[in-house]
């Protein structure tokens, strides 16, 4: 964490605490009291170093802007012995300080001076207890709008391709508590957005409720480039029970090529043929074929009508391109373009990997070394032999071998035990190399007028340091705009890095959030850091009453296959710490939004940033008919409301 020069603040780091075992309570107490002074006196010192950027915020969040100093220079220091020791007197460990820094501190000054018989000297706090809070959720629904009436943490949802064209799919998604839609500027365009946000806006007012758009600028993303296309075939496969046998047919759907028309099952193979031929095909007529193998299949009409026809088989069948289907009357048509098969690269341990200059299709060997393209021409010459090199989100990792102008090639030291498939245009992370990139490209600079009168929020992406969270806010205010609302994504290395410095800038803006973008920022510093990272931003943010977002793979495997895992649920409980949890899209979002409302709901009462809350726990009391043991007879019942014969299980109101 930056923010200027430290040399003045170093002693106090560096400096073993004095040890106290052995001494009375009140030498202890002194000691105490001696660390807390320092304290204090490094908040002024703090202030000094942060000057200029506290001279700089919205005044609004002025109050906000030297807390968050304030909560930086505490964290200079190691406190976990000093924790400990004021624990051992009953005070506060400083565990809970974010949102009131100098409060906490003043506070405990003020209880170890009177337990000394001292006079107390106290200073009057920049922000007091409770009003850091209450900054905080203000600017929360300033931001994300209002809290929902069941829990306290909004949900996102980043909207699939259909909802340009399936109002209905977007009024159940607000109707089953979506309450900020997101926009990915990096796909589709103009025409597809403003839909999309129409739907949103009427989805709002049918429903009842608010629901805000968020759009994602894209980015300076670096991606690898196009491999060459796969072959044009499709394999209907029949399903076999674990002894071989077929227990369902494989099935496809035969359109018109001149009007097609989508399948009636998601997911369902689709061929295109001449409707004069479709038209002569009625239920449980045979269509023969040789496929790509030579092998004669047959397959059998099941449904057929004028938007298409629905045929079966009960053997394994590869068809291409120009395969001719024929019926029992000799009939022949040949199938439309098939678009190709996707491909990939395998990559195991120990393998090298080439990225090159020139994007242009790679070709999928298996004897030549693996090849692919890198996007950002501007890292070549700027990679160099040892640096770290994470790809697709870091599902593969390596470190550089050899670097030129043109080329890097990286020695695989992290796949999957089998191999991870490398496909086009996947994130490739480079933590270690600096590159002379802006996080606001000129792109992102001509969708903002589009996202100023459209949208509610912006979202920058992949900032690294200030100067690219400045260069956001400088375009908006050259385009008159002081409405829109910004979020800012922490997804590389170098953001964490300058973390402070980069609140520090968007608290210049009224209306400021960020968004703990938690699979990039896993790509660029390591799975086994993210645990770590993301309890840092978020204690980060709310020293500076900054909402959050709780974002990537929250309940990814529910929204993808409509069942999730254990691990995942857990991590989205761990949401409502947020201010905002976003979904990604899958075929199961509506299952996921549902699921995720509820967990938000149950625990909302559990649990308020880093506080545990106490609320009455109806899962050990005794139900009707039951009686106490004579040693719980001994135990006071600290509950004012009356006993519960309700299922554990049952839904619990909001705190």
């Amino acid at each position: 964490m930056d923010g200027g020069s430290t040399d003045h603040l170093d002693n106090a780091r560096t400096e073993s605490p004095p040890v106290t075992e052995g001494l009375t309570n009140d030498a202890v107490l002194a000691t105490l009291a001696e660390k807390i002074h320092q304290l204090r006196d490094r908040l002024v010192d703090a202030e000094n170093v942060w000057a200029t950027q506290i001279a700089s915020v919205d005044e609004t969040n002025l109050t906000s802007a030297v807390n968050l100093a304030h909560y930086w220079a505490i964290r200079q220091c190691d406190l976990r012995e000093l924790q400990l020791e004021l624990a051992a007197f009953g005070l506060s460990s400083l565990g809970r300080c974010e949102p009131h820094v100098q409060a906490t501190l003043e506070a405990i000054a003020a209880t170890v001076e009177a337990l000394l018989g001292q006079a107390n000297n106290r200073r009057e706090p920049v922000v007091g207890f409770g009003e850091g809070p209450r900054l905080l959720r203000r600017r929360a629904v300033q931001l994300f709008g209002p809290e929902p009436a069941d829990r306290q943490t909004r949900i996102m949802v980043t909207l699939p391709p259909e909802a340009a064209t399936d109002p209905t799919l977007v009024l159940a998604l607000v109707e089953d508590g979506m309450n900020l839609a997101r926009i990915n500027c990096a796909h589709d365009g103009i025409d597809v957005w403003a839909a999309m946000i129409g739907h949103v806006r009427a989805a709002s007012v049918a429903a009842g409720r608010t629901c805000l758009v968020a759009m994602d600028l894209s980015g300076p993303k670096v991606r690898t480039g196009p491999l060459t296309d796969g072959p044009r075939v499709i394999k209907l496969r029949p399903t076999r029970d674990k002894l071989g046998r077929v227990t369902a047919p494989a099935r496809c759907w035969l359109t018109p090529a001149e009007n097609p028309v989508p399948p009636p099952h998601p997911g369902l193979p689709v061929l295109q043929m001449p409707e004069n031929w479709l038209t002569g095909l009625c239920v449980d007529d045979r269509v023969e074929l040789a496929d790509t193998r030579g092998a004669r299949r047959h397959l059998v009409v099941e449904t057929t009508d004028a938007t298409g026809t629905l045929i079966a088989t009960w053997h394994t069948a590869y068809i291409a391109t120009g395969t001719v289907m024929r019926t029992r009357a000799g009939d022949g048509a040949a199938v439309g373009t098939l678009p190709p098969l996707e491909q990939f690269l395998t990559l195991r341990r120990g393998d090298s990997l080439t990225l090159t200059r020139d994007c242009s299709p790679a070709p999928v060997t298996l004897d030549a070394p693996a090849r692919i393209g890198c996007t950002l021409p501007e890292a070549f010459g700027r990679v160099h032999v040892g640096h770290a090199v994470h790809v697709d989100d870091g599902k593969m990792s390596g470190e550089v071998i050899a670097a030129d102008d043109d080329h890097f090639t990286i020695r695989i030291t992290n796949a999957a035990i089998n191999g991870s498939r490398l496909r086009a245009g996947k994130g490739i992370n480079l933590p270690d190399t600096v590159l002379p990139i802006h996080a606001l490209t000129t792109a992102d600079r001509a969708n903002l007028p589009f996202i100023i009168d459209h949208a509610d929020l912006v979202e920058l992406s992949f900032a690294r340091n200030e100067d690219d969270v400045q260069d956001l806010l400088t375009a908006l205010c050259e385009l008159g705009d002081r409405r829109l609302g910004v979020v800012i994504k922490v997804e590389t290395a170098q953001a964490f890095q300058h973390l402070p410095a980069i609140l520090m800038t968007a608290l210049r803006r009224p209306h400021t959030g960020v968004m703990i973008a938690r699979g990039d920022l896993a790509g660029e510093c390591g799975y086994d850091r993210l645990a770590e990272l993301q309890e840092e931003i978020l204690w980060l943010c709310e020293a500076a009453h900054l909402p959050v977002i709780w974002a990537t793979q929250v309940l990814d495997q529910l929204a993808r296959t409509g069942r999730p895992s254990r691990a995942e649920i857990t991590d989205a409980a761990m949401g409502v710490r947020a201010e905002c949890v976003m979904l990604n899209k899958g075929p199961y979002i509506l299952d996921a939004v549902r699921a995720l409302a509820d967990i938000l709901h149950r625990m909302t009462g559990h649990h308020d940033k880093k506080n545990s809350l106490l609320r009455p726990l109806r899962s050990w009391r005794l139900t009707a008919g039951e009686s106490l043991r004579d040693d719980d007879l001994a135990t006071p019942r600290i509950d004012s409301e009356p006993r519960s014969t309700r299922s554990p299980m049952d839904k619990q109101p909001r705190r």
